[in-house]
């Protein structure tokens, strides 16, 4: 612990030696310092420097060269490069300063710790300068009396050091001060020169780590002259159409020296300068003709000069100045073609002429009128035609032949030679062969192959196909011996229609015609495509052509793909020429997506997506299955209809049973006083087929008023269950046949018996129709030739009507039930047969009269009549006890013998087809 604190205050007190100002202000004295100080290294060089500590710090701090470190930058350098010289001398070896960095820092640990800086230099690492190049001079006239020399070289690499160049220069016997660049280090301008003495001329340069001098140069001033241009440049017209003089005037005095000059000149508008002759302007002067031009054109011209003997540097060109040529008389006519449409009129042509503008140089000036001359070859009777146009086009009216027509333009100074175009009357020459094009650069060449017979001259017409307007026709004229020529103005993705049209010296060749692109492109848009026709396996695909402008080039062919949602995609190509096509092999019932590309020889364009769904069924499927079977289905029919009609019987009788009509029946011819009778002469004739169904009739005493015991009615049990059965499907008889008491009824048994004896019995029974396709049955009660004794509550009914005539009660013959609510079941007997008298005679369609013949009332047994008058009232009592209790009351009347007592009929079942009474 002593001896940490001990080390630390030690650091401390060397610290306070290092920094802390002695009396004077100044510091007292560093513990160390390095050599050399602030060095200047050459680049790649090697490098030591050395760190001396003072011994006085060796004996207060006990601090060594031991613990000497070094820092490039704050970077340790690695203790390989150091070396203990001795205990106060440490040094460390670069052995390629081009790692060396500023600055360099020599420190010192205290007790492995705390680092302390003794000494730092700055290092400063560079390269010698190079010896300076390619010196040159050139003296520049400033104006007419003032020059100036600027020489320049190349000083070389780049040193990274501060390099001072000096551009020195002296007389065989005389030093002048050197002239030091500003700004730059590779020029210097001496404004005082002397002419005609050789001046030498040499450049130093120098820096920290050297020396270096270039070449020396001996020049006399005069020889490195650039004389200002000519001044005041002029041009007038000569005489000549073809010559312009230029005059100029020149700053340098003869006496210094003599020039000699170069005149350029050209068109105004054009790029391309033409030259006099250096011969021609080889001496000194100031005028020159220029002759050779061309008439009624615009000029530019520029003028230099420089020493006569060529020795020295040409002058910049001076100012352009213009000037223009006088007019001359065309030099050629304008070339002609012409356009024939069919007129209106049979046997004539609309002729249209057409004509190029002269180009300047051609016109020789201002074309004022043109004069056309037609004559007809094919008559030369035919009067010479003249016309003068101020435009580049006549439109003529010619009856069908061969003319001549001859074309001038004239101008101020006279006219053009004549331009000669034959009109034939038909293109029956040779046409050219092997037309063809070419892209050239921005142009489009054309060529053919001349014909075996000789051609004048040929016309190349051309034309932007468009879809939207007509074609353009654009011309131009080439001699005869030329087989292509350069077409210009051709727009790039635009087709053009190019026809060649030989002309021969007496007549015209037929054109021939070719497409052409400049440049081509993809399409534009790809094609819209459509089904025609969509089936099973296969759809009729159909599309536009793509328009002129939208295919940017020559369609090469079209691409169909198509494809089902989760299937591969089929490509088809198909040909250029077509707009429609057919796929086949298509799945039924199937979603496709189709879509079709467009092809250049540039690329593809695709257009939008299609889709479409195959038919379930194929063409005549859906016939083939249909006509079988309407074809079957008419035939069951027609048999259906034939097996009717074969059966019509058999069918009527179960669809439509013969149900009697109740106008027809016998009932409705009886009399209150005299009931009709049935005579039966046979079994057949009283139960005809298919007349009754479920009747019944039990013959009871009327006047038996003895109480029926259970035991006495056991007899009659199988004749209530067979009438329980027959209600499952009808009413019933015994339901609606609440026998009370004994009723006067009409018997037949005496045909000649007063109408008081009908009074003892009366003819009542009850007819149940099934229902016609599951309609409630309708029960009815009709009035019959029984003897069952009405109700007693009939009968009472009847008694409480007061003094109601007999005879009105005998004339209510037949009660019916129709419509008969099940909801009234629960009601007593004698208001249900009430009911009955209030029903529509409507509903008695179809009901039986029931009768009882002469022999069916002949006396039966006492027995007989016993059992069936005690049938009746259990009859009875079963049916009306139901819900209720009935109480049988007693008529008093006087009794009656055997045969004339009153008989009561019950319905007994008979046969299927209706109710006979027995």
């Amino acid at each position: 612990m002593f001896s940490r604190w001990n080390w630390v205050a030690c650091g401390f007190c060397l610290l306070l030696n290092i920094c802390s100002p002695d009396a004077s202000g100044g510091l007292v004295q560093s513990c160390g310092h390095i050599i050399p100080e602030s060095p200047v290294l050459a680049l790649g060089s090697n490098f030591t420097a050395l760190c001396i500590l003072n011994e006085s710090c060796l004996d207060f701090g006990n601090i060594y060269a031991s613990q000497i470190i070094w820092k490039i930058k704050n970077r340790l350098v690695p203790k390989e490069q150091y070396r203990e010289i001795n205990r106060t001398v440490s040094s460390v070896t670069f052995n390629d300063t081009s790692s060396l960095a500023t600055p360099l820092t020599c420190n010192i640990l205290a007790d492995g710790q705390i680092e302390q800086n003794i000494y730092g230099i700055t290092v400063t690492v560079g390269l010698a300068p190079e010896k300076p190049k390619n010196l040159s001079c050139i003296v520049h006239q400033v104006s007419r009396f003032t020059y100036v020399m600027t020489c320049t070289w190349n000083p070389g690499r780049h040193t990274f050091l501060d390099t001072q160049f000096r551009l020195r220069y002296s007389w065989p016997e005389e030093i002048f001060p050197d002239c030091i660049p500003k700004d730059v280090n590779n020029s210097c301008t001496i404004t005082d020169i002397q002419f005609f003495v050789n001046t030498e001329i040499w450049v130093e340069a120098t820096n920290a780590l050297g020396k270096a001098e270039s070449d020396h140069l001996v020049v006399d001033p005069i020889d490195i002259v650039k004389p200002l241009s000519p001044q005041n440049v002029s041009l007038t017209s000569g005489i000549l159409p073809t010559v312009l003089q230029l005059c100029w005037e020149n700053w340098i005095s003869d006496a210094v020296m003599m020039l000699k000059f170069n005149i350029r000149y050209r068109i105004v508008g054009d790029t391309n300068w033409l030259e006099v002759p250096s011969e021609d302007t080889a001496s000194t002067r100031t005028s020159f003709s220029v002759q050779g031009l061309r008439p009624y054109t615009e000029y530019a011209f520029s003028i230099r000069c420089m020493k006569e003997d060529g020795v020295g540097y040409w002058s910049d060109w001076s100012e352009e100045k213009t000037g223009m040529t006088i007019e001359d008389q065309p030099s050629k006519g304008p070339p002609i073609w012409r356009i024939i449409d069919s007129s209106h009129s049979p046997a004539f042509w609309t002729v249209h002429l057409l004509w190029k503008a002269l180009k300047p140089f051609e016109a020789n000036g201002v074309i004022l009128q043109y004069e056309v001359t037609v004559r007809d070859k094919s008559s030369l009777s035919s009067p010479v035609k003249k016309y003068n146009v101020t435009s580049t086009n006549h439109t003529l009216e010619l009856r069908e032949g061969t003319y001549e027509v001859t074309l001038v333009a004239h101008n101020s100074v006279g006219a053009s030679p004549p331009s000669v175009l034959l009109i034939p009357a038909s293109n029956s020459k040779a046409p050219v062969k092997n037309l063809r094009t070419l892209p050239k650069h921005d142009k489009l060449w054309v060529g053919w192959t001349a014909p075996n017979s000789y051609v004048l001259k040929y016309v190349i017409e051309w034309c932007l196909v468009s879809s939207s307007s007509d074609c353009i026709i654009e011309w131009q004229i080439a001699l005869g011996d030329v087989q292509g020529i350069d077409l210009k103005g051709i727009k790039p993705f635009k087709c053009y229609l190019i026809t060649v049209y030989p002309l021969y010296a007496d007549g015209q060749g037929s054109g021939q015609s070719v497409k052409a692109y400049l440049k081509q492109d993809r399409p534009s848009k790809g094609p819209t495509v459509q089904t025609k026709k969509v089936g099973k396996a296969e759809a009729v695909l159909t599309w536009n052509h793509l328009t002129v402008e939208e295919q940017n080039g020559f369609i090469r062919n079209y691409t169909i793909l198509y494809k089902t949602i989760d299937g591969n995609e089929t490509v088809v190509t198909v040909d250029p020429s077509k707009t429609e096509y057919t796929l086949s092999s298509l799945t039924s019932d199937t979603l496709y997506t189709v879509r079709m590309m467009a092809s250049t020889d540039n690329g593809s364009r695709t257009g939008p997506d299609f889709t479409f769904t195959t038919q379930k069924f194929g063409k005549g499927e859906i016939e083939a299955i249909v006509v079988p079977v309407c074809l079957a289905f008419l035939l069951i029919v027609l048999l259906g209809v034939l097996f009717c009609f074969n059966k019509r019987d058999l069918i009527k009788k179960h669809i439509w049973p013969i149900v009697p009509d109740p106008s027809k029946s016998n009932i409705a011819q009886w009399s209150p006083q005299v009931p009709a009778k049935h005579n039966f002469s046979s079994k057949d004739q009283m139960y005809p087929e298919g007349s009754f169904t479920d009747v019944s009739v039990v013959e009871i005493e009327a006047d038996d008023k003895k109480s029926f015991s259970e035991q006495d009615l056991k007899p009659f049990d199988l004749l209530k269950k067979e009438k329980s059965t027959s209600e499952g499907h009808s009413s019933g008889i015994g339901g609606s046949s609440c026998m009370s008491s004994p009723r006067q009824s009409v018997s037949d048994s005496d045909e000649g018996e007063t109408t008081q004896n009908t009074s003892s019995t009366v003819q009542y029974s009850t007819v149940v129709l099934n229902g016609y396709r599951d309609q409630t049955p309708v029960q009815v009660f009709s009035r019959s030739e029984s003897t069952q004794p009405l109700l007693d509550s009939e009968e009472r009914s009847e008694d409480h009507a007061g003094g109601a005539d007999s005879t009105a009660q005998r004339q209510q013959y037949f009660r019916q039930n129709g419509g008969q609510d099940e909801t009234n079941t629960d009601r007593p007997c004698f208001e249900r047969a009430k009911q009955i008298t209030h029903a529509n005679e409507g509903d008695l369609v179809g009901f039986v009269q029931l009768q009882i013949s002469g022999q069916s009332s002949q006396p039966l047994g006492l027995g007989m009549e016993k059992n069936t008058q005690e049938a009746a009232v259990s009859n009875v009592l079963q049916t009306c006890t139901e819900g209720q209790t009935v109480r049988p009351e007693t008529v008093e009347e006087n009794p009656l013998s055997v045969d004339e007592m009153p008989k009561s009929y019950l319905p007994q079942t008979v046969r299927q087809g209706g109710y006979m009474p027995q």
